[in-house]
């Protein structure tokens, strides 16, 4: 496996990828990404070790949200059991995987908690929630650790330390390409989002909007939950050890 440099460019050509595939595959695709924000959630609110065990399988649903992605693009149809491909790739690759959803856990709860100390908790109902904010920039550095570790993992046998490293490496490497593929979702979400909404609002008021918005924010996030496998395949080849 090696890295692979693309131009700024590729940003949107993964945006689009991502949208044409999940266009192929609605059903299948908005179900998979439904079915893994449930069970996440759920297994979160559990008492004591819920918010653990959800951050837990955090990176193998993720895995499987990009292996959904590529059984689409060869014209298959995603089956549910594709959520569960980390934990069927093998005793190695499992224990793996286990340990990032560990370590993303315990580093996604350390770095929350940090964002609340250093801000004092979230502030009053109807000002800015401080402690969100500061959460959400501090999480950047985990983000990009596990933008492309779970499936370096599953799909090329990384060990765990390496692949956390080679994903940090992939994203400072292609930071144009990142940077426009961010940038191309952030306007996808608040151009359609807006016109969406100010149809909403104009056939029915604000209830109506807000109505409307929800669902289509969730089909949004599972679009750009598609097209992250197309940011992976592009970002590395492999080799004929990996092969």
């Amino acid at each position: 496996m090696k890295l692979n440099i693309v131009p700024a460019r590729t940003g949107i050509q993964w945006v689009k990828l991502g949208i044409q595939t999940f266009c192929r595959q609605p059903l299948a695709l908005s179900g998979l990404f439904f079915m893994y924000m449930a069970t996440v959630i759920m297994v979160a609110l559990l008492p004591v070790v819920g918010v653990v065990l959800g951050g837990m399988l955090v990176p193998a649903a993720t895995l499987g949200l990009m292996v959904a992605t590529e059984e689409a693009t060869k014209g298959r149809f995603p089956m549910p059991s594709v959520l569960l491909s980390a934990f069927r790739a093998g005793r190695q690759r499992m224990r793996a995987m286990l340990l990032l959803g560990i370590i993303y856990a315990v580093g996604s709860l350390a770095i929350t908690s940090l964002a609340s100390l250093l801000t004092g908790g979230p502030v009053a109902q109807g000002e800015v929630d401080l402690s969100t904010l500061a959460a959400l920039a501090l999480h950047t550095p985990l983000f990009l650790m596990f933008w492309h570790a779970p499936a370096l993992v599953h799909w090329h046998g990384v060990t765990p330390a390496k692949s956390l490293f080679f994903s940090v490496v992939a994203c400072l490497r292609n930071l144009g390409a990142y940077l426009v593929y961010g940038l191309g979702w952030l306007g996808l979400f608040v151009g359609v989002g807006s016109a969406f909404g100010l149809v909403g609002a104009l056939l029915g008021g604000a209830d109506l909007a807000r109505a409307v918005m929800m669902p289509l924010a969730l089909l949004m996030a599972a679009m750009f939950s598609t097209s992250i496998y197309f940011t992976f395949r592009d970002s590395f080849v492999a080799t004929p050890d990996n092969e």
